[in-house]
């Protein structure tokens, strides 16, 4: 939901998205909805596999549907969906592309409210991540996070303006066919579309 809408709302900056493929339960969900998204779009796209790093990490992300607390992020079984360190690896990999390809910045879609539970979501992160890069890069590539500052609620006023159908895009970590509506992610998709006046046209479980 995060990044569709970064996607869309940034279209005419971007010059290539990146999907990560690291093994998690909702990957290939994430996957398509990228793919869909991108080609309307018509922005370039590419699925990098990071399975063989993120094999040697626990995460209740990587380990099954049954795996998935319920409830919100406030709680602290939430803290089981941290894949550590994910979004400085990930962002490591796409500088080097970046760099490689002559591109001036990378773009992350975290926002505010994932702080409480991911580090790697923090602004001190990203503003060190963002210096480290760099420092490491002879372009002097950098970490661009637009919507580090705001809630996921703001980045659906955001789609709302766009006219974004978030029909078309993956948030349950549990990644079955269809929404569970019961793990955190689902809990924080309903309430930042229902925060943001759009009639959730997703299809939940429960």
């Amino acid at each position: 939901m995060d990044s569709v809408t970064m996607l869309h709302e940034y279209a005419d900056h971007i010059a290539l998205a990146i999907t990560f493929d690291y093994g998690s339960n909702h990957g290939s969900n994430e996957i398509a909805m990228a793919r869909l998204n991108c080609t309307r779009l018509n922005i370039p796209h590419l699925v990098l596999p990071l399975t063989d790093i993120f094999r040697h990490v626990h995460s209740s992300l990587l380990e099954g549907a049954d795996a998935i607390p319920e409830g919100h992020y406030a709680e602290e079984n939430m803290k089981s969906t941290v894949v550590p360190f994910r979004n400085g690896i990930m962002l490591s990999v796409a500088c080097a592309i970046a760099e490689d390809k002559g591109l001036k910045h990378v773009m992350i879609a975290n926002h505010g409210g994932d702080h409480t539970i991911y580090p790697d979501c923090r602004p001190a992160f990203i503003d060190a991540m963002s210096r480290a890069i760099q420092a490491g890069t002879y372009a002097g590539v950098s970490v661009w996070a637009p919507y580090t500052s705001i809630t996921k609620a703001d980045i659906a006023r955001h789609g709302k303006q766009l006219g974004l159908d978030y029909r078309d895009t993956w948030s349950c970590y549990k990644g079955g066919k269809v929404h569970c509506g019961k793990c955190g992610t689902c809990v924080e998709r309903r309430e930042a579309l229902a925060e943001a006046g759009i009639d959730d046209p997703t299809e939940y479980e429960a």
